[in-house]
């Protein structure tokens, strides 16, 4: 099966336009993008897609240092409050290319330098074929392994908070 090509490599090995007087339309994204306008991805979109994209790697606990997991815990309770998908991920979003650093929490047992390479990999294929950004780096930190038997920051914020009742704000 061929190659699909992404945005990233059209940009990147432009296909030759088409001869003129032969009826196909000019394929160059960049030529295409430069005549009818720009388009402008916030730094949230990119740190969405990586966010779903390291998601899908198993043997991910969670996204994040301890305390943003700690404060998205406490945001996702607040009424009218929206979970994080980019929760423990920073992009920094140019023109052309983007780069990603994420903190992870890792399970029990995975072997960390396959897993960042999996994540790196995911990440990369996502950002770089649904932004047509060129992604120059995906810097990882592994900043917690969860154990078995470990109760997750959700899991403690729901246990001392009794059933029925708000959390109390301080």
């Amino acid at each position: 099966m061929p190659d699909t090509p992404t945005p990233a490599t059209m940009h990147k090995n432009p296909p030759a336009p088409a001869a003129p007087g032969s009826g196909a339309p000019a394929t160059d994204v960049g030529r295409v993008e430069a005549e009818r306008g720009r388009t402008a991805l916030a730094v949230g979109v990119i740190e969405k897609i990586a966010g779903m994209a390291a998601r899908e790697v198993s043997g991910i606990h969670a996204l994040g240092s301890g305390l943003s997991r700690t404060f998205g815990a406490m945001r996702d309770r607040v009424p009218g409050g929206k979970s994080s998908i980019g929760r423990g991920i920073k992009a920094e979003v140019g023109e052309k290319q983007t780069a990603i650093d994420i903190a992870l929490v890792v399970e029990y047992g995975v072997v960390i330098p396959e897993l960042a390479r999996q994540v790196r990999e995911n990440i990369i294929d996502s950002v770089e074929r649904m932004t047509g950004l060129e992604v120059v780096e995906v810097n990882i930190a592994v900043n917690d392994v969860h154990l078995p038997d470990e109760p997750d920051v959700e899991e403690e914020e729901e246990e001392s908070i009794p059933a029925g009742q708000r959390p109390k704000l301080k």
